[in-house]
């Protein structure tokens, strides 16, 4: 339980519900900033504005997925109001208050160090990661099915990077009918790909693997899928790129070649920002509870 922790939720999509509602279970106290526009009301939660919150009583700051933007911004679906989370704002609160936030930028890092807190990226962790996965994989398909002519059974599917949303990509995929080969840099996981039964290549000779294409799906978070490899698909080739903004992928040259490229970062949140907002929900939740018993055994 989280009997007696104060916490802020600071903004966010759908998936924040499912935290709020997680929490609230928890018998935590929640101020809910950005959310005046939400109808539904949470027993043990309060909609506030930023300037009327005390947060010299926060224990922790959940922000959305996205965290911040470059100049502080909150993103809030629920809401009209701006909403900028500051350095001073965070030196307001008690000097054991977390922070949790999704991915981070050069800001809010920035921000968290100047102030001597603890910042917390949820989507570093593997089990988040990994329970991600399973949506992206599943909107990756449905994008696949939407813009494309042929079936995914018996296309030729590259998949680049063999992490913790590549893997299961590609394993999906496979077990579709589609002829999957993924391309990756580490021997061990050349290795990896072809214990899983599919075929493997180096990047480095990405150029000469992409020939025959049918769709290519990107999860590296720098540029790989560059003008020379796009000018050697063909020109029916569909990119579906899954790493974070701006992607891996020279899109400026997809378009001057007719090539249909497509960003998708942050699918979970797209097509099942339930389920997305429940793992969310239940790791930030063992998290908080951690947190509290190890507060409390200092007190002690």
């Amino acid at each position: 339980m989280l009997t007696g922790m104060q916490i802020a939720v600071i903004g966010g999509d759908a998936r924040q519900l499912e935290i709020i509602r997680k929490l609230t279970e928890l018998d935590a106290r929640l101020s809910l900033i950005g959310f005046e526009q939400l109808d539904h009301a949470f027993t043990g939660a309060v909609k506030e504005k930023l300037d009327e919150v005390d947060f010299s009583t926060m224990d922790t700051l959940i922000l959305p997925v996205p965290g911040t933007n470059l100049e502080g911004q909150v993103e809030t679906i629920f809401s009209n109001e701006k909403v900028i989370l500051t350095g001073d704002l965070l030196s307001k609160t008690p000097e054991h208050c977390t922070i949790y936030s999704g991915i981070s930028n050069a800001y809010l890092n920035g921000i968290t160090k100047h102030s001597k807190r603890t910042l917390i990226q949820l989507f570093e962790r593997d089990d988040v990661a990994i329970y991600n996965s399973i949506p992206t994989v599943e909107g990756t398909i449905m994008m696949a099915i939407q813009h494309t002519d042929f079936t995914i059974h018996g296309s030729n599917i590259t998949v680049l990077g063999l992490g913790r949303c590549g893997m299961s990509v590609a394993r999906t995929f496979a077990a579709l009918g589609a002829k999957v080969k993924v391309g990756a840099r580490k021997s061990e996981h050349l290795a990896r790909i072809t214990e899983m039964g599919l075929t493997p290549f180096h990047l480095q000779d990405l150029e000469n693997e992409v020939k025959n294409t049918d769709i290519l799906i990107n999860t590296a978070p720098h540029l790989i899928v560059t003008a020379m490899v796009i000018s050697k698909m063909p020109s029916h080739t569909l990119i579906i790129d899954l790493a974070s903004k701006p992607g891996g992928t020279d899109f400026r040259y997809a378009e001057k070649r007719g090539i249909k490229a497509l960003l998708a970062p942050g699918l979970p949140g797209i097509v099942a920002p339930k389920t997305a907002g429940q793992i969310l929900a239940n790791v930030l939740a063992h998290l908080l509870q951690e947190d509290l018993r190890k507060r409390k055994g200092k007190v002690k």
